[in-house]
């Protein structure tokens, strides 16, 4: 890429080359023209020395070079000025053959900012001479005379060939200099970006291109840097949910091998010891319909954990009265709690505060927390449940006073078969589904549940639902 788009930018400037030596040829063709246009309306030309020679220089007329700006000296044949008007630039009366001919030499120099037009009147002897200020004058000519010696015309002629040589190749020279100068500005930011993106494509997500430089590349590299966090960002949570579905896999594999294992297996042993006492065959069978319906229970929460995944997943949220709604659902722990022998307190206001909830969805919220509180916490334990507005929200605070939740668990609480139980005991354990079925559940309603204290003084649950 480097090579191609180097040879571009040569090819580019070697036409701007030739451009360029092509418009200087004609700019000197069109000043040529230009000049011999505008040549008959200047004063110089208009009014030269043989215009106003007269045999007798007393009878010249020199208003009109005077009226256009210009001047007029009449030099005798002893070199003495015997008559000046307007511009002089003798300065003198009297001129010596030396300072004379240094006048005339002066006269014809391409620097003076003067037209002098210098004619000899043979009859009466004299020079005159008229000047005129040199408006603009660009002299450039190219002469060549076929009665020159041969030796010279060739020495001449191979001169000027190697100037022009020399030019055009100093010129050609800069030229493929200043173009790859300019290929390289370009084309080293473009290899570094290259090389990063090569980077990027072979997994290697901390590449990060730093070109030191404040142009477009800079928001280039910019835009690279920030494509490049994402991509890895992005990746990371890809790889962390690629972990979690392994470990979500092998949690239910674990869960359904126990209690299938056990259906399993005193099936076989009924079957296959059809004189069993009566007595021993119904122990073997309520295993075996314990077991089925926690593998029947955990069956229906990952459905129901697929279901609120779903795109297709819609609560029936109907405008509710939460103060009323949440002593309802006081109302029918009460019996569990007091059953358990754990304490209570519920702290609802006195007041009316609606929000859009499906009550049969949020029900088993509270369910999940209570299962889990009375699951995991002693006798004794004290139950509190309390209800606050807080900034247009219903805030609702589930707390109790139990062992709480290990500090390694808090943040990974509400993850599909995270327990508390990590020895996951199925008499102790649930299915360890129901806290990230509860937030789901939350997040459905517009709201959230999280856990705000934990370990050591019991756990503490809010659950947030936006009021209407």
């Amino acid at each position: 890429m480097k090579k191609k788009l180097s040879n571009q930018f040569l090819s580019n400037y070697l036409i701007v080359f030739i451009l360029t030596i092509t418009a200087t040829i004609l700019a000197f063709i069109l000043l040529s023209f230009a000049s011999g246009l505008i040549s008959n309306a200047l004063a110089k030309n208009r009014y030269p020395a043989s215009s106003i020679m007269r045999d007798d220089y007393n009878l010249i007329d020199a208003s009109p070079v005077f009226q256009n700006g210009g001047g007029v000296q009449i030099v005798d044949k002893n070199y003495r000025v015997v008559y000046t008007g307007g511009i002089d630039n003798i300065g003198k009366s009297r001129l010596s053959p030396g300072e004379w001919t240094d006048f005339l030499i002066q006269s014809k120099g391409v620097s003076t900012p003067y037209h002098y037009d210098i004619a000899y009147n043979p009859a009466g002897e004299f020079w005159l001479i008229v000047t005129f200020p040199t408006s603009l004058r660009i002299d450039f000519s190219l002469v060549s005379n076929k009665d020159a010696a041969l030796r010279d015309r060739v020495m001449a002629t191979g001169v000027l060939a190697s100037v022009l040589i020399i030019y055009t190749l100093m010129l050609s020279a800069i030229t493929f200099i200043y173009s790859r100068i300019t290929a390289r500005g370009i084309t080293r930011p473009l290899k570094k970006l290259c090389e990063g993106t090569k980077l990027l494509r072979e997994g290697d997500y901390s590449a990060r291109v730093d070109l030191r430089l404040k142009n477009e590349f800079a928001e280039l590299q910019d835009t690279f840097n920030d494509m490049a966090a994402r991509i890895g960002h992005e990746m990371a949570l890809r790889k962390k949910s690629e972990n979690d579905r392994r470990q979500l896999i092998l949690d239910i594999s674990h869960d359904l091998k126990n209690p299938l294992s056990s259906v399993s297996g005193y099936a076989e042993l009924c079957l296959k010891k059809p004189d069993l006492p009566e007595e021993e065959r119904r122990n073997y069978l309520q295993v075996i319909h314990k077991n089925s319906q926690r593998a029947n229970i955990l069956l229906n929460e990952l459905l129901e954990l697929s279901k609120l995944d779903s795109p297709e997943f819609t609560l029936k949220p109907v405008k509710t009265e939460l103060c009323e709604y949440l002593r309802q659902i006081c109302g029918e722990l009460l019996p569990l709690l007091e059953k358990a022998g754990f304490g209570y307190v519920f702290d609802i206001p006195e007041k009316s505060l609606y929000a859009m909830i499906d009550s049969e969805r949020m029900g088993r919220v509270f369910q999940n927390l209570s299962d889990n509180a009375l699951r995991y916490n002693k006798e004794g334990t004290k139950v509190s449940i309390s209800l606050s507005e807080q900034e247009g929200n219903a805030i609702i605070l589930f707390s109790d006073n139990g062992c709480g939740i290990p500090k390694e668990l808090s943040e990974d609480i509400f993850k599909p078969f995270v327990r508390v139980d990590t020895s996951r005991n199925s008499d102790s354990g649930g299915s360890g589904l129901g806290l990230a079925i509860s937030k789901k559940i939350a997040q459905a309603h517009g709201g959230d549940l999280t856990l705000i204290d934990c370990e050591g003084q019991g756990c503490t649950f809010k659950i947030m639902i936006p009021l209407i």
